[in-house]
């Protein structure tokens, strides 16, 4: 199995910092992307392809879902991070988990899959439907499995509406993925993208993780203190958001005060089955 390398940017960069940020996020994101995998259907012994690999996370989670009869393939374009989630799979023990050092749009494989996967990686893609997901189904078996989920923007600007500081970070954070090229409306990209790559219209929910939980209630700290050297403008370096040495507490005390939740991006998720 074979996939192209790119060197495309990433907005929030290929550091042990990033690497960390994507683990607690991704403790907050399992239980979501578990439940749709099991609804869409995967199970033991499914042989799955997992796009933009990152750290690992989800390809360590569709492995504990198709159990030890099946086997995972992610496809990482860095390989600093690929090396990290290596180690990491090597450490849970994974033997039905391995990787291949590529770009998601150039996968090339002798065999089929029964489910192509990938979370929070199609809103970096330009034309994702009639270019990637358009391969990425051909390496599909018949009555195989797609299944992607991405940010979805809208819940969190709402429910830190009420919270002027809070609401401020989440809006730079919208802009400036929005300026880096990044797709901001994926409800509507994979609802597209996956009818374009030829397979029926597909089955879509919304969620939104909300709590007192650290890991939700820090989410906007978090990828606010990774973005904000990378923002690509200066429109972006807002004097209102004041020290960040102290911005992690007067957020939390902004949200004590107001005795409300914190809130991370939403998840939009799309599945479909490829026709027998």
């Amino acid at each position: 199995m074979t996939a192209s390398v790119s060197h495309t940017a990433y907005l929030l960069g290929d550091t042990e910092a990033e690497h960390e940020r994507l683990v607690r996020q991704a403790s907050v994101l399992e239980p979501l992307t578990e439940r749709v995998f099991l609804d869409a259907g995967i199970g033991p012994g499914s042989r799955v392809l997992e796009i933009g690999s990152g750290a690992g996370d989800v390809a360590m989670l569709a492995a504990k879902v198709v159990g030890s009869s099946g086997a995972v393939v992610g496809v990482e374009r860095e390989a600093t991070t690929i090396a990290k989630a290596r180690a990491r799979v090597a450490a849970a023990g994974l033997l039905n988990v391995s990787f291949v050092h590529g770009d998601v749009a150039g996968v090339e494989s002798a065999e089929t899959f029964d489910a192509v996967v990938g979370r929070l990686i199609l809103e970096y893609i330009p034309h994702p439907g009639k270019s990637t997901l358009r391969s990425l189904s051909a390496l599909l078996r018949p009555g195989g499995l797609m299944v992607f989920q991405d940010a979805c923007w809208g819940p969190l600007l709402q429910l830190s509406a009420h919270l002027p500081l809070r609401s401020r970070c989440a809006s730079l954070i919208y802009r400036a993925f929005e300026l880096s090229g990044a797709h901001v409306n994926m409800e509507l990209v994979l609802y597209r993208a996956i009818q374009e790559s030829g397979l029926p219209v597909p089955n879509m929910r919304i969620e939104v993780p909300v709590g007192k939980e650290p890991s939700i209630v820090h989410w906007v700290y978090d990828i606010f203190c990774t973005l904000l050297p990378r923002m690509p403008s200066d429109e972006l370096k807002d004097k209102e958001i004041g020290d960040l040495e102290t911005l992690k507490s007067r957020l939390e005390a902004e949200r004590v005060a107001a005795n409300s939740f914190g809130a991370c991006v939403g998840l939009v998720s799309a599945w479909s089955r490829k026709p027998e």
